[in-house]
């Protein structure tokens, strides 16, 4: 049987990544409360296995919370942003000074409002990942060639003919390839959240790691982010190139 190499790339270049680190580790003689081995930090993981789990299941709910309600929100708004060349004009400088705000100053004003818990990491997720969304298909729509609209204008079509059958067949590969970026920054969301406002998750657990020395439990946490990170990069992925196809020729598509 023929090796893949496309396919088994990802996997040598981590397992080299951690055999290197564990080998830096030992030959350097780095303290494990500055930089663990991977050993360690799977006998963390092992050690703690069940909180490990309930934690991250209790990240991945309140950030696919967030994330969908983003891309409900973003699509809609993007939908109406890109609708009028003055409508996008007008609200896209909004939209770009509220994306410039940091989000770490917006928690506590949410906890405030909210109290803490699992709510201010929903909200954070979806105020973190909206925008991409909302650009991507707004930017979509607002891109129709001119000379295509006076073509279409001249065959009798009307603004939401143009828009339902060229705007938004045009936005789709734009939106589904924010779709990648969006997740990736609503994990960013609530773990940024969870280590300010919250009793429970993975941003939690690392704080409360951290406060007791228990570094490579704080990396534990670090990698379980990223298989779910991943995990969901990779769903967004397929479905991109499932309703995308189209858009891809080159060999490259939806990475």
């Amino acid at each position: 049987m023929r090796l893949n190499w496309v396919t088994a790339a990802p996997w040598l270049c981590t397992i080299g990544l951690f055999v290197l680190w564990e080998g830096a580790v030992w030959v350097l003689d780095i303290a494990p409360y500055v930089l663990p081995a991977p050993s360690l930090i799977a006998v963390a993981s092992v050690e703690f296995g069940g909180a490990l789990w309930n934690n991250s299941v209790q990240t991945l709910w309140t950030t696919l919370a967030g994330f969908g309600i983003a891309v409900a929100f973003g699509l809609a708004l993007g939908l109406f942003v890109g609708w009028d060349r003055t409508i996008y004009a007008g609200l896209y400088p909004l939209m770009v000074g509220f994306n410039s705000i940091p989000k770490v100053a917006v928690v506590p004003i949410l906890v405030i409002w909210f109290g803490s818990g699992w709510l201010p990491a929903v909200l954070t997720a979806f105020l973190i990942s909206f925008f991409p969304i909302v650009v991507n298909v707004a930017t979509g729509l607002a891109t129709i060639e001119p000379e295509m609209e006076d073509v279409l204008r001249a065959l009798g079509a009307k603004k939401l003919d143009i828009m339902l059958k060229v705007g938004i067949p045009r936005a789709l590969p734009y939106f589904f390839g924010s779709l990648k970026i969006a997740i990736t920054l609503a994990f960013i969301g609530s773990v940024l959240s969870e280590t300010q406002a919250a009793n429970h998750g993975l941003g939690h657990m690392m704080l409360i790691a951290q406060a007791n020395f228990e570094v490579p439990l704080v990396f534990s946490c670090l990698i379980a982010l990223a298989i779910e990170g991943i995990g969901m990069y990779a769903i967004m992925a397929w479905l991109e190139m499932r309703m995308t196809g189209w858009a891809h020729r080159s060999g490259f598509a939806a990475q």
